[in-house]
């Protein structure tokens, strides 16, 4: 009966924050609005969609979820822009080998997003 993950959820508390993440994902990342009202967007990432809301104080509590994991076919290049927008990059760009059955060739990379959310850039090999 699942048929996918339909959206990741984050909230904001600030309009301030709204704003800013909204540069981030649509400005820095590239993505797209699916919709929006007066406080929050829906992202549309491709195969999910990312929703943001500013309608009371956040929480900034560390969950079970540890990050957002973006498919890519240049982890280097989404780095840079990254960088270039001036958020922290915690892990550069490197080769994995996940030692499965058969073995998983990626690329990969870490950040800090706008409300301090983990955000991996991940390149199939």
């Amino acid at each position: 009966m699942i048929t996918g993950i339909h959206h990741v959820s984050m909230k904001c508390g600030t309009e301030e924050e709204l704003r800013k993440a909204k540069e981030f994902y649509l400005g820095i990342l590239g993505l797209t609005v699916k919709r929006e009202w007066p406080e929050g967007v829906m992202i549309d990432a491709g195969n999910c969609m990312i929703e943001i809301f500013s309608n009371g104080p956040g929480i900034r509590e560390k969950g079970a979820i540890r990050h957002i994991a973006f498919g890519t076919d240049n982890a280097d290049a989404m780095v840079q822009k990254v960088k270039d927008a001036g958020y922290e990059v915690f892990i550069e760009p490197n080769d994995i080998v996940i030692r499965s059955e058969p073995e998983f060739h990626a690329r990969m990379a870490f950040c800090y997003g706008p409300l301090g959310e983990q955000i991996e850039f991940f390149q199939e090999q």
